[in-house]
């Protein structure tokens, strides 16, 4: 008798559901929601049964188990979540049905549209300061390998695989020799994906200045004609050169290709003293050693000097004589 009314209790839960595993959409994109629906259909007797449900990932069961919903939201698929899925219902803890595995096909998305960019903007760097070279592309799914190249021929600098539609390669002390053209590849396994190439150009500060002093024979005497020439051993053009005599600025000449410049002066006696030089290419002014000149009067120049000066005191002397003789006559005359 007691077995009897457990049969009659058991029976409207005993009888199988039907469950349909559903998803949507059913070939998602890589990086896409995905939701998958357990519908259900119960027996007449078995209406105001309450199920829990649980969806399962080849056999594993995905968060957050079971429950009373018959709907699960996966926030992102990837092309290794392309693998089959099913749901099964209980009810009183005893299973009443599983629906059949279904295969759900992610797509993947190539990369498109692959451009360099660099940091500073237009590829244009001091010597020393950091270089960041940024690779983008457009769209495309997936785990994505960056490659970067230097040359036209590409020499390989560095490879980089992430989630990430966007990656960096850093030079973090430019050198002279990183003036070149470079360029990316972007792949995520269905081929790489090239930008155009980039010219990068290291502007150099010049280095300090040598002044060399040029004169036609052995000795700088008054009226020979001095030359000053300053250069800078390393910098990047234009570099404007500035001449001192001490403080006080004789001129300036540009070097617009580089190398160095002149400086013409007739020599007086004037100009002995300590001279230097000034290069700047705008990156940072560079001044050089002092040169010091002494400027040679010869003896015979000053016998002839000497010569000069005593005859024009004379002269002032004789001028100064006759006024006061001819005054003291216009005033005798008039008294």
């Amino acid at each position: 008798m007691l077995l009897r009314l457990l049969l009659l209790t058991c029976a409207p839960l005993c009888e199988p559901a039907v469950l349909l595993l559903t998803a949507r959409p059913p070939r998602p994109t890589e990086g896409t929601a995905v939701t998958l629906t357990c519908e259900t259909w119960l027996p007449p007797q078995q209406a105001d049964v309450q199920l829990q449900f649980c969806f399962f990932r080849d056999d594993r069961a995905l968060e957050p188990g079971w429950s009373r919903s018959p709907e699960l939201q996966v926030s992102a698929v990837w092309s290794e979540d392309s693998v089959s899925y099913r749901c099964e219902a209980q009810a009183a803890g005893s299973t009443v049905g599983r629906s059949k595995p279904i295969q759900v096909q992610v797509q993947r998305v190539s990369v498109y549209n692959v451009s360099l960019e660099t940091r500073p903007p237009g590829g244009h760097v001091v010597e020393g300061q950091k270089l960041v070279l940024v690779c983008l592309a457009a769209g495309g799914t997936g785990d994505v390998t960056f490659v970067w190249y230097k040359g036209a021929l590409g020499l390989t600098l560095e490879t980089k695989t992430q989630r990430s539609l966007t990656a960096e390669f850093e030079l973090p002390a430019v050198k002279e020799s990183d003036a070149e053209q470079y360029y990316c590849a972007a792949d995520n396994g269905r081929g790489p994906c090239l930008s155009g190439l980039v010219s990068v150009t290291v502007a150099v500060p010049v280095s300090r200045p040598v002044l060399t002093v040029g004169t036609p024979g052995a000795h700088t005497v008054p009226g020979d004609v001095l030359q000053l020439r300053c250069e800078a051993p390393r910098g990047s053009p234009p570099i404007l050169y500035r001449f001192y005599r001490g403080d006080v600025a004789l001129g300036s000449s540009p070097a617009p290709s580089g190398g160095g410049a002149s400086l013409n002066l007739s020599v007086t006696e004037e100009h002995s003293g300590n001279y230097s030089c000034e290069a700047d290419n705008g990156l940072g002014a560079q001044r050089s050693e002092a040169v010091t000149l002494s400027v040679t009067v010869p003896a015979g120049d000053r016998k002839r000097l000497t010569l000069v000066i005593v005859e024009g005191l004379l002269s002032t002397l004789g001028l100064s004589t006759a006024a006061l003789l001819f005054c003291c006559w216009l005033k005798r005359k008039v008294g």
